[in-house]
Parts: C-alpha cells; structure tokens; sequence
C-alpha cells in the first residue's frame, strides 16, 4: 500500500538534515549518497515448561550512510538521530571515496508503504503474548509422556523505515512481523531427540487469530520428536530422494538461491555466473524470488535501497532466467535491480537477499513419487546445513525421515546428511507436485540476518549422497 508519508514518518529525520547529510557524504567525488534511518521496537518472552524465564522490550535506533563512485563503495554509521553525529558519519562515508566532489542537493519524490495493522502490537499487553506460548506448550506436552522439556518463544518487531538518496529517492516503510517457536525434547532411556516448528508471519497481533496457530505448532514440534526417538540410525549411500516442502525448500535456498543474488554473481564467485539462457536445471523446474506475496514472513513492500518488492522469476522449465540485483551488483553486472536490496539494521550496508524464495508447483503426484523410487530416502523436514556459493557444495541435516523400501515407507531414520552440489540436484529433479508450501527462517549473509521464507512442493531427486551411520534396514 502506498500513500504520502505522514507527519509522524517525516519525523524520522528533518529533510534539512538529510539534504546536508546527502552533500557531506558526496563532497570527495561520491557519484551517490544515500541515508538509510531506522527506528524499531521490538518485544520478546521466552518460557520453559510453561514457565516465563524472560521478557523484554528493546529499540533499536540509527542512521546509516553510503556512497558510490562507480562500483567502489563506503559505509558508515551512528547510533541515534542526533545531528552532529550524522554529519560525522557522513564525513567517514564520504572518507572512504578518494577524490573531489561537490555535494548536491536533491529532489524528492515522496513514497509510504505500510502493512495494515488491525491489532498493533503496541495495543496488547505481555499477557496474551504468554498465552500463546503457554498454549503452545500444553498441546506439545499432550502429544506423549515421552516428551521431557517444551521451550517456546515470541518475537514481534516494528521497524520505522526512511531511506533517501541524491537521486531523489524518499521512502518511509513501516513493517510489522512477528514469530514464534516451539521446540520438544522427547527422551527414552537416557537417549533424547527434539522437534520443532517456528511460524512467522509479516504483519500486526491479529495473525495469531487467523494464521499462526501455536497449538498446532506444538503438535508438530511434539511429533517429530517422538517419531525421531524410536527411529533407526540412517543407512549411507547414493540413493532416490524425496523431499517435502516447507523445510525442504532449504536446499534450494543454500545450495541455489545464494548462488543468484549479486552479492555472488557479480564478482565472479557464482557457479551460475554468464549461464542466462542456458539449462541449468531439469525441464521441471521452475523457480522464483517473490517480495511481493501478502503477510508472508520473508515479504517486503520496498527493498532497502527504495525499490518496490516484486516477484522474480529465477528459473523457467530448466533455463536460467534472472538474478537478484542490488544497486552495487547492478553496476557490477550491468544489469537492473531486482527489488532485492535488504539488511539487518542501519549498522549494515545492504546487499542482495532473497525473500520468498521456492521451487514453483509441477503436476506430479505426491504418493506416486514415493511409490516407484524403489529404495530410498524421504525427507519431511530439513534442518541446518553449510553451502560454498562458488562450487554449489551444500550437506544438509534431516530433522524427520523415513527410510523407503521397495516404494512404502518402511521405517523412520535419524542422523541423514544430505551431501551434493546445487547444480546437480537441479539436473536431477524428475518429479514435481502440485502443491507449494513455505517455512520460515533466518538467512545470514554480508549485511546480516534477515527474515526469509523457504519453499518448494514435493519434488524427488533421482540419485543423491545421503550419509549415516546405520547399515542396511
């Protein structure tokens, strides 16, 4: 939703300060500026068997200044909106930049997003936040006596946004997103395995009346402990794998995604780099980054640079379509932005990230991917991993699987490690289902952690390296 910015966005910064700020930075020759002001509240509860052990509201407040001269870059920052300090930070910025300039002043075109807020955060008290979390809790404890220790935590944030720029761009944002997670531990003789599920969503308090459900997410959480507390220790080898959504999406995300974005590409490091055009996945395949998608935890109504978010197609049946550009990666590459510019805070100069990011719905039927992969693994849910952008090498942990023989489930597995590379799995996908959905998390990279969704629908992959510690089931 856009709109004029109200007076009390305005207040973020005076225009007189920003104008100033914009000509100190550019004074060494800087061909661009741009002031990045923030100003975020934010509120978490954590609890422990249904006990709360904290509770605490935080602000974060700052400004951030940086400046271009080609592709040459310098970023500086101070905490608080006091002037003098501003024009510090300006200075520092415009340091980094050798050279003589003469600063100029912009015109501003003026542009607000918000989300609807029906029941802002502000507007309720810490007791119905531990509601839900004790909600949460008594429906994970539920699911087995073989559950131990039930952890749950809340988190909502408001960041107050303002970016602005020498070449007139004038944004205020504001974004309200909230989060929260219940984690299991089931225990039998002495062994222990955990669960858990972490559903985000971006907008205000009413998301808990009509899309997250902590209840549920303590059933699940419950679930996956369990399960995993009577599985077997995983067989290695090169087998059929099929993998779920949500969690699943992972994969892509790590081994693939990273690899898309500027930050990778545009120097080279990307094992994607020059590839447009070209199959670099099975005709299966299709992908994309959406920042446009309403309420989802990884959405964003304007990138951190002032670009509006917006949906990027990736991949289209196997063929490379689109990266994701940042300012300075668009310079580099020669190629426009994405709407895909995004940082943690004001302490971070933004870079190319993702948001929404999934493999698109196919017309496979889920069962039948099961049923004819003979012997193998399938993984319902994904954990942590590592990936090198550059070659595409991820290995990834299974929090729940399933060993398959023979087309049945046959038993469930723990310990799997899925191991390969980004562009092989994309060549491998013969199967796609018709059914996409996400999951939420954090994605670290060189302008911080930031919040973005995950996804894909069932898709099997013909061979992969899956390691383990068990011998033959």
């Amino acid at each position: 939703m856009a709109a004029m910015p109200s007076e009390r966005e305005d207040k973020l910064l005076k225009e007189s300060i920003i104008q100033n700020a914009l000509a100190i930075a550019q004074k060494t020759g800087a061909d661009f500026a741009e002031l990045f002001v923030e100003d975020t509240t934010t509120n978490n509860i954590s609890m422990n068997d249904g006990k709360v052990e904290d509770a605490s509201t935080s602000r974060t407040n700052g400004v951030g200044v940086r400046v271009l001269l080609g592709t040459k870059s310098a970023y500086a920052y101070t905490s608080g909106t006091n002037e003098a300090d501003i024009y510090r930070a300006a200075e520092a910025a415009a340091a980094g930049i050798t050279g003589v300039g003469e600063g100029k002043s912009a015109v501003f075109t003026k542009r607000s997003y918000n989300v609807e807020q029906k029941i802002p955060f502000a507007s309720i008290g810490n007791d119905e936040r531990i509601e839900l979390l004790r909600a949460g809790t008594a429906a994970c404890k539920a699911v087995s006596d073989e559950i131990t220790q039930v952890s749950a935590r809340y988190m909502d944030k408001v960041r107050r946004i303002l970016i602005c720029n020498s070449e007139g761009v004038y944004v205020t944002d504001e974004r309200p997103r909230t989060r929260s997670f219940v984690q299991a531990v089931a225990m039998k003789d002495g062994e222990a395995q955990t669960g858990y599920e972490s559903p985000g969503c971006c907008g205000s308090f009413e998301v808990y009346r009509n899309k997250i459900d902590l209840e549920k997410a303590g059933v699940t959480a419950g679930k996956t402990a369990v399960t995993m507390l009577h599985g077997k220790e995983c067989p290695a080898g090169n087998v059929p794998v099929v993998i779920d959504g949500g969690f699943g999406g992972v994969i892509f995300h790590e081994a693939c995604g990273h690899s898309l974005e500027a930050t990778s590409v545009g120097l080279g490091n990307s094992e994607f780099c020059g590839k447009l055009g070209q199959q670099i996945a099975s005709p299966c395949v299709s992908a994309c980054d959406n920042g446009a998608m309403p309420g989802e935890w990884g959405t964003i109504l304007v990138d951190d640079e002032g670009t509006e978010g917006r949906n990027n197609l990736l991949i289209e049946n196997g063929i490379l379509k689109g990266y994701l550009i940042d300012l300075l990666g668009s310079r580099r590459m020669g190629m426009p932005v994405s709407g895909n510019s995004r940082r943690q805070d004001y302490t971070y100069a933004p870079t190319s990230r993702m948001t929404n990011t999934f493999i698109m719905e196919g017309k496979d039927d889920e069962e039948e991917m099961l049923r004819t992969m003979g012997t193998g693994l399938y993984a319902a849910r994904l954990g942590g991993g590592s990936v090198n952008p550059l070659t595409g090498e991820f290995n990834f942990a299974v929090i729940e699987g399933y060993w398959v023989k023979d087309g049945k489930i046959y038993c469930p597995v723990r310990g799997a490690m899925l191991i390969g590379t980004g562009s092989q799995i994309l060549r491998r996908i013969d199967r796609v289902g018709p059914r996409m959905w996400m999951a939420q998390g954090m994605c670290g990279s060189l302008s911080g952690s930031v919040p973005t969704n995950v996804g894909q629908p069932r898709i099997r992959v013909t061979e992969l390296t899956v390691g383990g510690k068990g011998g033959a089931l």
